[in-house]
């Protein structure tokens, strides 16, 4: 039984749902994502075919070559595409969010007239440089340090789970370019060009998302006109603000589409084996047991539906939505896990194998409490922004 959408939904996202429905569906087969998946990369050449549908303009304003940002129908490509497997949705996510959102909410406007045409047509791909070997969730204590040199800025240090950074043409980089005792008052974006002199890189492996790898990224004195600060001159040791804006409030509604459509493809799956799956006579599906588990992950995923929905739905009205966003992402990935496991056990130890999607789906899924901002850093942000 394949998850519906919400009745209510808009119709122009349902019918952006059936397209891409159907473009997985002759485009990204079972066994070409279990490939894609083991070599650890996306198909340039199906995201080729993708990128015709115009999607990654759904994050770009009109007057830069956009749809217009529709955040609601570009979290539903999110799940969309996550469902049928990261190796699409981590490439579209580089270009519509780490890029198109990010320079729409924080850009100058030299940067958006530069970067935002090329973005709304795909042609770009962005990735994050946020964390570093010392520094995870306490980003105000990065070490990454940039100092003005005239009409110059140079960076040195290093950045850690920079994914996608081999073959991104930008990193969103934030670095500490004031005194270290400001903490809050020395932080700045820059983008930083992947092929910029003195930029190497190192790959890490990992067992989700196996859309690419991460990689160890190093800054060894690299030179950087002005012009590459986030949102201009003026923004120089502003990058907090940038942090505690929209566009991350969007970053963790995006991590969660992909686990909202990793659970349903895990229940997918699951629903459909114990149809088939014959045991003391009978489909298992019927067995008290099965149908238990079947039920309780399906009620878990639809109220992460609501939740994550219901966020978008906030942040595309413009409306103050730091709380609903964190909660979302808590929610969503700590019920995508309970998920997974469910279907696991569903599945036994088909499950285990690569007979069946189940095994990528677990993996991935676990890793979602962890990614895009930890679920215990949600639980702090929210008692902090709940005032507790």
């Amino acid at each position: 039984m394949t998850l519906q959408t919400f009745t209510d939904e808009p119709e122009h996202v349902s019918a952006l749902r059936a397209t891409l429905q159907r473009f997985l569906a002759e485009h990204a087969p079972r066994e070409a994502r279990q490939a894609w998946d083991r070599a650890a990369r996306w198909p340039r050449d199906v995201y080729s075919k993708l990128n015709a549908l115009g999607l990654t303009a759904l994050t770009v304003p009109e007057e830069f070559g956009g749809a217009g940002q529709d955040l609601v129908a570009a979290i539903a490509v999110i799940e969309e595409l996550a469902a049928g497997g990261p190796c699409l949705a981590g490439p579209f996510i580089h270009t519509s969010f780490y890029g198109g959102m990010n320079l729409s909410e924080n850009g100058s406007p030299e940067q958006k007239a530069q970067f935002l045409p090329r973005l709304a047509k795909g042609e770009l791909f962005f990735a994050y440089g946020l964390s570093e070997p010392n520094v995870g969730g306490d980003l105000a204590s990065v070490e990454t340090r940039a100092v003005r040199e005239g009409n110059d800025i140079v960076i040195n240090g290093a950045k850690r789970w920079c994914t996608g950074a081999d073959w991104a043409d930008y990193i969103y980089c934030l670095v500490r370019s004031g005194p270290p005792e400001d903490r809050y008052k020395n932080l700045s974006f820059v983008l930083v060009p992947t092929d910029a002199p003195g930029v190497t890189m190192q790959d890490i492996e990992h067992v989700n998302l196996r859309y690419t790898h991460s990689q160890d990224v190093y800054f060894d004195n690299v030179r950087l006109p002005t012009s590459a600060i986030v949102g201009g001159e003026a923004m120089w040791n502003q990058g907090w603000k940038l942090l505690a804006g929209r566009a991350l409030d969007v970053e963790k509604l995006e991590i969660s589409a992909v686990a909202l459509g990793i659970a349903r493809a895990a229940i997918d799956e699951a629903w459909g084996y114990a149809q088939e799956r014959v045991q003391f006579g009978k489909p298992i599906s019927q067995h008290q047991a099965i149908r238990h588990k079947l039920v309780t992950a399906r009620t878990k995923w639809q109220a992460a539906r609501h939740m994550l929905y219901h966020a978008a739905w906030l942040a595309n009205e413009g409306r103050p939505c730091s709380v609903e966003t964190s909660m979302a992402k808590l929610f969503v990935a700590d019920m995508g896990v309970e998920i997974a496991l469910i279907c696991q056990q569903v599945m036994g130890s088909y499950a285990l194998s690569d007979a069946y999607e189940m095994e990528r789906h677990v993996r991935d899924l676990l890793g979602m409490p962890i990614v895009g901002g930890s679920s215990d850093m949600q639980k702090n942000n929210l008692a902090s922004l709940m005032k507790l």
